[in-house]
C-alpha cells in the first residue's frame, strides 16, 4: 500500500517489518497527547509538546504518527475507550442506551476538547469498532440494520450535541468571571424589558412558565435523554418492551459511575 492510501492510521502498520524494536509507541505517544489536551486543550497537544513529554526527538515522533489528523484519531479514539459497554447489549435496551448515554457525557465532560475535535469520516478504530459493536447490538435484535443506525445516530446527535453546549457555557462562564446564576442576575433587567414590551409571547412564556432552564445541568440531560429514548420505543416493536413503569418513566439515571456525569 503507498503512502497515499493510508487514509487513517489505522491502516498504518506501526513498526516497519524489519529494523531495530521502536523506542516509543503509539500508545505512549497518544497517552501524553491525551494529557496535554486535558490540562490545556487540544492545540496545545502539538508534536514539539509531546515530544518534551515523553523526553523523545521531535522529529522521532513523526515514525510513529505521521501527521496531526492521525494523532486526534489516535486521540479520540483512546478516550472512546473509556465508555464501559460491558456486558452489552444486557436485553434490556432502554438501561443499556441510558447507561451508554451518561458513560458518552462523563467522557466529554473529562475531556472538554473532543467537543472541538471535527471529523464526519469514520476512523475505525477499535474502541470506536467496539462501541459500534456493543450499542448497535442493543437494539440489533428488534429492527433492521439501517433503522438502527437512524436510532443510534439520534441518540448520539441529543448527547453530543447537549454535553457540546454543556462545555461551551462551561468556557463562557469561565471567561466572564460570572456563574451562570450571577450573568442571568445581571441579565435580568433586559430580560424584564422584553417581557414588559409584548412584542415576545413565546420568550415571555418560556421566561415565565418554562420549569426546564431552572433545573440544574443533570436534571436537563437526564429528563431531555428520557424524552430521545420515548422516541427510539416509538420505532421499536412491542416485543422490545423494556424495565419502566410506563411511557416516559424509565428509569431516569443508570447505576455505577455513568450517573456521574459531572
Amino acid at each position: 500500500m503507498t503512502e497515499a492510501e493510508y487514509v487513517n492510521i489505522w491502516m498504518r502498520p506501526e513498526r516497519a517489518a524489519y529494523g531495530p524494536t521502536p523506542v516509543y509507541s503509539r500508545a505512549k505517544i497518544t497517552e501524553a497527547a491525551v494529557r496535554i489536551a486535558d490540562a490545556e486543550g487540544l492545540e496545545a497537544a502539538t508534536m514539539r509538546r509531546i515530544a518534551a513529554e515523553i523526553g523523545a526527538g521531535v522529529m522521532s515522533l513523526y515514525r510513529y504518527v505521521p501527521n496531526r489528523e492521525n494523532l486526534v484519531e489516535l486521540m479520540a479514539d483512546q478516550v472512546m475507550g473509556e465508555i464501559d459497554v460491558t456486558d452489552m447489549p444486557s436485553g434490556d435496551w432502554r438501561a443499556d442506551l441510558t447507561r451508554y448515554a451518561g458513560e458518552q457525557r462523563t467522557m466529554w465532560m473529562r475531556h472538554p476538547w473532543i467537543a472541538t475535535v471535527q471529523r464526519s469520516l469514520p476512523s475505525f478504530g477499535p474502541n470506536q469498532l467496539l462501541l459500534v459493536e456493543r450499542l448497535m447490538g442493543v437494539l440489533d435484535a428488534f429492527v433492521p440494520i439501517d433503522e438502527n443506525l437512524g436510532l443510534v445516530a439520534l441518540l448520539n446527535s441529543y448527547v453530543e450535541g447537549t454535553v457540546r453546549e454543556e462545555i461551551g457555557t462551561a468556557g463562557e462562564v469561565r471567561r466572564s468571571g460570572l456563574s451562570e446564576s450571577e450573568w442571568m442576575e445581571r441579565s435580568y433587567p433586559y430580560v424584564d424589558r422584553l417581557v414588559k414590551s409584548g412584542e415576545y409571547p413565546i420568550f415571555t412564556k418560556v421566561v415565565m412558565e418554562a420549569r426546564q432552564p431552572h433545573l440544574s445541568r443533570d436534571d436537563q440531560f437526564w429528563n431531555g435523554l428520557q424524552r430521545v429514548l420515548d422516541c427510539i420505543a416509538a420505532a421499536l416493536p412491542a416485543a422490545a418492551g423494556s424495565e419502566q413503569d410506563g411511557p416516559g418513566q424509565a428509569r431516569s439515571r443508570p447505576s455505577g459511575r455513568a450517573s456521574r456525569a459531572r
